[in-house]
């Protein structure tokens, strides 16, 4: 797992504040709304917001609060338009980043994430220059307390291309479950039906390759900008290549 996805997890751990917890909410609920006008308000002929409504429903999200996304993005009811757009740049040590955002204003995101970039160290680069860096994939991230032979069998009958360790088993270790995005319902839901715990369930950008941090300084200088940008309004989800050892995460966390 990339060091972000690591990060996103200490910071998660530590507790959100209710103002970090409420711009969430609103950017899923975008995703939502997006994900409703570009393929239907009906779950089961729309695998996209069949996972967003999943996904707002384990962050706490209100019901009713995404019924009326959903109504919204179909169009039953009167809203604000959003459209997806992606940003490609570097973090310092030549970390690749993906930024990906739903906006109703293409300048005033593009200017943000401009500028978050070149504040920090970092710089945007041409569309193309790092996609190709990632892949999309399903990962649901297990407790290392599920028996790895169980977990095994369940999530491979259940459509999942591989189960892997994240850290060490037995001393704070995960394990991470990834299938073809299209895969992830089949498999949240054999896990469900076997009784096996899940701490998470998304697509998400897999990087294939990483840029290894072992200094506490150039792992700060990246993950400020990373932070940077998860705080902008519009941004949804931010990738990155990165990989830090656990110690100088636990550090940078306390």
């Amino acid at each position: 797992m990339s060091g972000h996805s690591k990060w996103a997890t200490i910071k998660h751990q530590k507790g959100a504040k209710d103002q970090a917890r409420a711009k969430r909410f609103a950017k899923l609920i975008r995703q939502i709304e997006v994900a409703a006008r570009e393929g239907g308000s009906d779950q089961e002929s729309n695998a996209t917001l069949r996972t967003m409504y999943q996904k707002a429903r384990d962050s706490s999200v209100p019901i009713e609060t995404i019924d009326r996304a959903v109504k919204r993005g179909a169009g039953e009811l009167d809203g604000v338009r959003y459209e997806p757009a992606s940003y490609e740049g570097y973090a310092p040590s030549g970390v690749a980043v993906y930024v990906e955002c739903l906006t109703d204003n293409r300048n005033r995101t593009g200017s943000e994430v401009r500028s978050a970039f070149s504040k920090l160290g970092g710089s945007l680069a041409e569309p193309g220059a790092v996609a190709w860096q990632f892949e999309r994939r399903g990962v649901l991230v297990v407790p290392g307390t599920v028996d790895e032979d169980a977990l095994m069998t369940v999530a491979i009958e259940s459509g999942a291309d591989d189960v892997a360790a994240d850290g060490e088993i037995g001393d704070g270790g995960t394990w991470r479950v990834v299938c073809e995005p299209s895969d992830l319902t089949a498999v949240r839901a054999g896990l469900e039906a076997a009784g096996l715990p899940f701490d998470s369930a998304e697509v998400t950008m897999v990087p294939t390759t990483t840029v290894e941090l072992t200094t506490t300084d150039d792992a700060r200088k990246v993950l400020r900008l990373i932070d940077a940008l998860d705080e902008l309004d519009d941004v949804h989800d931010v990738y990155a290549n990165f990989d830090v050892p656990d110690e100088i995460l636990e550090r940078l966390g306390e």
